[in-house]
């Protein structure tokens, strides 16, 4: 087929939907620019994915979302899909195409980075700095957390602010306040977690009722959802075009982005021109991008003269412990996830192994306690009172490992691997290094102290030995930093090599830290839009 060019030529395109891409067109958009945003999914509705969740047989949180044949993503149910896996160790991901991207299912903690997040180098010889410093990313940091609508409160080990939070917290459920309870009498920081969840009536959202699946889906919108930035972008005047797959980014004469190239569904490709790009397509869908826009003005990809592109693979490797409290303590009541444990997530030990955050598990496992009842041999009315027992005193505590920035750790393309619009498949070398591995045995150590100290029965615990669980926190590809010789964008996540082109993605992150990366991507991707509209301006 020909090409067709686009009807217009905007100011900005935006390629992804996501809440990066929503709010990086919003900022644009309402600073009076011409915003065309790009998502390769659909229009998404909370009625159809709550009733497909209710419908479906599968227990994986991608279950009740459409995943697209002409462009697929990550599928849980069947791991070599999509990602093609070379490393020692799995990079196993999930992403939603669509408007409104991941955060569609997400327990919704918002953290801050801490400020020691962004000196890693400069305070533990480990890693790399950031070229911001968090006093740079405060102020985002604020407008981010009102936008999105964030409950919380202050203590312990919680990033310095200087303004309230926009909610207050929500109340804990029996649970939580229970174990945080005697944590706290034994020295442990567990704390309530900030949330994109509303405590109440804000931003014309219901409070929160305790539905119990914030992941896969909030069936009432009272926990914040990308969407919503995308539909505040189209209410500045932003245009959305759904399925439209970006596979190609035009360098002009003058060193500049001078135009986007998508696919249709059927194969048909649009070109759009426009002043400026901003890349807003996930940590794997954007350095995938910018690698297959090679051309004779950039042989290896856009941004990539120097072969960064793709590198500095992160996320947050985790492991777990599940154990019977004493009493009841009826899991399952509120939202997923509420409190923290952030005694490990700072300090000197950094320079030897990762920080972690430790997080209790609010939801009920009564689907595998019965499994384990019935293989016990229990019928009748006693497999009925054990399981009721059981799921009654079950929890389990997840931990996030803060893995370090390694270049060898890598997105590159699968060129003789292609999906179904003939473009080639992500290829992923992963590697699990011994900051990590060394920092897991210690949490394996913690969780036992954790489990004695409440008095329960440990069921099982994880060491990172038997593998790490993934937490589709994907982070670096399209790495910040000073020099381009070893980054990617620099501080303003602007692509060294072209002065209108910027990334407003968690792939810009030169650290994990070891919290939940979406409000600093949220954050960054504000800052995105504003430079953006400055420099257009100018």
């Amino acid at each position: 087929m020909a090409i067709q060019n686009f009807p217009f030529e905007p100011d900005v395109v935006v390629v992804g939907a996501g809440v990066a891409g929503g709010m990086a067109a919003d900022i644009a958009a309402s600073n009076g620019l011409k915003v065309v945003i790009l998502e390769s999914g659909p229009r998404l509705n909370r009625d159809d994915i709550t009733r497909r969740w209710r419908e479906t047989p599968l227990t994986n949180f991608m279950a009740p979302y459409p995943q697209p044949e002409y462009a697929p993503v990550p599928d849980p149910a069947n791991w070599d899909n999509y990602l093609i896996q070379t490393g020692p160790d799995a990079y196993n991901q999930q992403y939603i195409r669509g408007v409104g991207g991941t955060t569609w299912h997400w327990a919704a903690a918002t953290w801050r980075f801490l400020p020691s997040d962004f000196r890693l180098q400069s305070l533990y010889g480990v890693g790399r700095d950031w070229p911001l410093s968090y006093e740079d990313l405060e102020p985002w940091y604020d407008n981010a957390e009102t936008r999105m609508g964030v409950a919380g409160r202050m203590a312990p080990g919680i990033a310095p602010r200087n303004s309230p939070f926009p909610m207050e917290a929500l109340p804990l459920s029996y649970m939580d306040a229970t174990i945080a309870g005697h944590l706290n009498q034994n020295g442990y920081q567990m704390v309530d977690e900030p949330v994109a969840r509303n405590s109440r009536i804000y931003d014309g959202r219901p409070p929160c009722c305790g539905n119990n699946n914030c992941m896969p889906i909030c069936p009432i919108a009272a926990q914040y959802s990308g969407n919503m930035a995308v539909e505040r972008a189209e209410e500045s005047g932003a245009i959305v075009v759904t399925e439209a797959v970006v596979h190609h980014l035009e360098a002009s004469e003058d060193g500049r982005i001078g135009a986007v190239r998508y696919l249709s569904p059927d194969g048909q490709e649009t070109r759009i021109a426009a002043r400026a790009v901003v890349l807003a397509a996930n940590g794997l869908e954007t350095p995938r991008l910018m690698l297959m826009s090679r051309q004779e003005r950039a042989p290896n990809g856009i941004g990539n003269s120097t072969g960064q592109v793709g590198r500095y693979l992160m996320d947050h490797p985790g492991t777990s412990v599940v154990f019977d409290m004493p009493e009841p303590v009826w899991p399952g009541r509120g939202p997923q996830e509420m409190t923290s444990i952030l005694k490990f997530r700072d300090g000197e030990f950094r320079s030897r192994f990762a920080a972690k955050k430790l997080h209790l598990w609010n939801g009920s496992m009564v689907s595998s306690i019965a499994e384990e009842a019935i293989d016990e041999g229990l019928r009748g009315e006693e497999l009925r009172r054990t399981i009721a027992n059981r799921a009654a005193r079950r929890c389990a505590i997840n931990s996030f490992h803060e893995l370090l920035p390694e270049p060898t750790n890598r997105l590159t393309l699968a060129e003789d691997r292609l999906d179904p619009l003939g473009l080639p498949r992500p290829q992923i070398h992963y590697e699990i290094g011994a900051y990590v591995r060394e920092s897991a045995l210690h949490t394996a150590e913690v969780y036992r102290d954790i489990v004695d100290t409440l008095g329960a029965e440990l069921i099982s615990v994880s060491t990172g030995e038997e593998g790490f669980a993934p937490n589709n926190h994907i982070m670096g590809g399209t790495i910040m930093g000073d020099d381009p010789a070893n980054s990617v964008v620099n501080k303003d996540c602007r692509v060294h090599a072209y002065d209108n082109l910027w990334v407003a993605s968690s792939s810009v992150f030169p650290s994990a830290a070891c919290v939940n990366s979406t409000l600093t991507i949220a954050a960054l991707a504000l800052r995105v839009g504003a430079d953006v509209a400055l420099q257009l301006r100018n």
